[in-house]
This record gives C-alpha cells, sequence and structure tokens, in this order.
C-alpha cells in the first residue's frame, strides 16, 4: 500500500530556515528538484539533507581523525538519547519517529563515513557497493519515511537510488578523491585496465585507463538507476515528481562525464550547466506522467542479484536488512 502522505512534525523554524540555506548551498541538483515537493516534505527533506551534510563536514573538515571520531560519536549519542541532541537532530529524530527504518539507516550512515578518515583504497565492485550504500543508500531509505513511502518493496529501489547516484559521485571525483588520499575506483577494475590506485595518488595514472574503468563504473549505475526507477510508483504522486527530476538531473552528470570528456574524468569535475539541467527537468516531468514511473505499467520485482553485496552489513539483524538482501 502507498500511503495517502508523509507524517511529518512541526518543525522549528530556524532549524528549517538554516537546513534550507545548507540545502541551497551544497546540493544544487537536489535543491532544484525540491521545488516539486509539497512545502512539509521540502522542509523536512532539507532537514535531512543538512543532517547527512553535517556528517560529511564532521569527518571532512576535523583537523585531523581522532577529532571527527569523536565528533561523529557525539552525534550517535544524540542519535539513542545518550546526549541532548542539537537542535538539527533534534529535528531530524521528529521526523524518524515514525521511521525506525531510517534511523537505523542514520546510523549505518555514520558508520561508512567513519571509514573515510583512514585513507582509502576500494579493492572489489563489493566493497564499493558496499560503501555506495553506507553513504547513500542509506539516504534513500531516510528519505522514505519524508515522502510517505510505506510499500516495503520500495526500500530496495531507493537504495538503488543512492547507489547510483554515489556511483555517478565517485566517477565525477576521481581526481579530487585521489587528492585527498582516496581511491574508490575497485583496484581489480584498475588492474584489468593497465594502471593502480598507487599510480591515482601519486598522479601517474594513464587517462586511457582511468577512463575506461570510469565508462564501466557509470554503465553499472545505469543498472542501479533503472532498477530505482521501477520503484518510483510506491511514491506518492506529488513527491514523486521531484525524485523523479532529481534522478534526471544527477544521472545528468555521468551522462555528460561520457559525452562531452569521453568518459575521462581527470579533467576535473564535470558540472552540468543550468540550461541543461532545466531539460533534465523537462525530461524528468514527462517520464513523471509515464506509464512506468506512475505505476500503470507492470511491476517488475526488485533483481536480488542488485543487492548480493550488502548481505552481512552492520545492523544485517535488523528489519532494514531483511528488505534489502
Amino acid at each position: 500500500m502507498t500511503a495517502a502522505g508523509p507524517m511529518i512534525p512541526m518543525l522549528e523554524s530556524d532549524v528549517v530556515e538554516t537546513s534550507t540555506s545548507v540545502l541551497a548551498t551544497h546540493g544544487r541538483s537536489f535543491r532544484l528538484a525540491s521545488h516539486f515537493l509539497p512545502r512539509s516534505c521540502r522542509e523536512a527533506a532539507a532537514v535531512v539533507y543538512a543532517f547527512c551534510r553535517l556528517v560529511d563536514d564532521l569527518a571532512d573538515e576535523a583537523p585531523n581523525a581522532e577529532q571527527a571520531r569523536h565528533d561523529l560519536s557525539q552525534v550517535l549519542n544524540e542519535l539513542h538519547g545518550r546526549a541532548t541532541p542539537r537542535p538539527l537532530i533534534r529535528s531530524f529524530l521528529d521526523i524518524m519517529e515514525h521511521h525506525r527504518e531510517g534511523r537505523a539507516a542514520a546510523e549505518q550512515l555514520i558508520q561508512a563515513v567513519l571509514t573515510d578518515l583512514d585513507p582509502v583504497a576500494v579493492d572489489s565492485d563489493s566493497e564499493l557497493l558496499r560503501y555506495c550504500y553506507g553513504v547513500a543508500g542509506t539516504v534513500g531509505i531516510m528519505m522514505c519515511g519524508v515522502l510517505g513511502v510505506h510499500d516495503p518493496r520500495a526500500l530496495p529501489h531507493a537504495i538503488d537510488l543512492g547507489i547510483a547516484m554515489q556511483i555517478t559521485n565517485i566517477c565525477r571525483d576521481v581526481r579530487e578523491d585521489a587528492a585527498m588520499g582516496r581511491v574508490y575506483l575497485p583496484a581489480q577494475r584498475l588492474k584489468d585496465a593497465g594502471t593502480s590506485q598507487n599510480d591515482l595518488l601519486n598522479g601517474t595514472a594513464n587517462d586511457e585507463a582511468v577512463t575506461t574503468v570510469v565508462r564501466d563504473l557509470l554503465e553499472l549505475a545505469e543498472t542501479y538507476y533503472q532498477s530505482a526507477e521501477e520503484g518510483l510508483r510506491f511514491i506518492p504522486a506529488r513527491p514523486r515528481a521531484a525524485i523523479v527530476v532529481a534522478s534526471r538531473v544527477y544521472r545528468a552528470i555521468g551522462l555528460r562525464l561520457l559525452r562531452v570528456h569521453k568518459g575521462n574524468p581527470m579533467h576535473g569535475r564535470t558540472v552540468v550547466p543550468n540550461a541543461h539541467r532545466l531539460w533534465w527537468v523537462v525530461r524528468g516531468l514527462g517520464a513523471w506522467l509515464g506509464p512506468r514511473v506512475s505505476g500503470w505499467s507492470k511491476y517488475a520485482p526488485h533483481q536480488s542479484d542488485l543487492h548480493r553485496s550488502l548481505s552481512g552489513l552492520p545492523g544485517s539483524n535488523s528489519l532494514l536488512s531483511l528488505r534489502i538482501c
């Protein structure tokens, strides 16, 4: 069953204002899509985004890893009621009050971000997918609570949208990540292409080899985007438009990387021009009216193979794991 709408609590105006500003500053694609949400959903989505941004910033902007671990542990304490939550986290907990999967996902997000505090060298596709679930698939789960999605069949598809977006992110940011000592391109794929993670870190990686890996990963992302598309039907009609738009606009980053730069991420960060973003908004709204997204066509059940790598993740004894594995 798809609920008529989400259960959104009254949120503190100061938190909403600050969260909306964070979204406007750091989440251009998501801010554009948020305009299609009902006001209460839009405010709650901004708070969830600001919470996730807080977690990222505590990891990335701390003066050292020890301080980052301390600060992220403090967030966990606030989530568990072991410390008085700051206003943002208090509002986040209010939003997740009736969405226990979302609260569990928030904890998994923090655990995944903690792994970025050490040098990152992803070994395999399985490890990559587990990471993408931790930092982005979890956000898809949280958003289900914001959007009023109650059909359990939606969760795996929401996870897949997060995974797809994170793979897109990784392909876009290869050079920036390497400068921070992080290589998310799987070691085995790089080896097969004729280069290595060490080559990426020291700036000697062959561009053609890296491009080959990125092209293949963007193709993998497409598999997850397509799976996500099947789950859009479970979102109530109006907020569904926002998620379709967000999916299309973010997907456009990978497509532009392929079309303009032939899949070579070493030129720097790929940015989709505003005019092209608007084109993808129009495309998204067209898809929103189409049979697959609106639910007029036959539902294709989730492909369990897409989540084979997620088995055994922290918290896998929860209800959440029963729905993703």
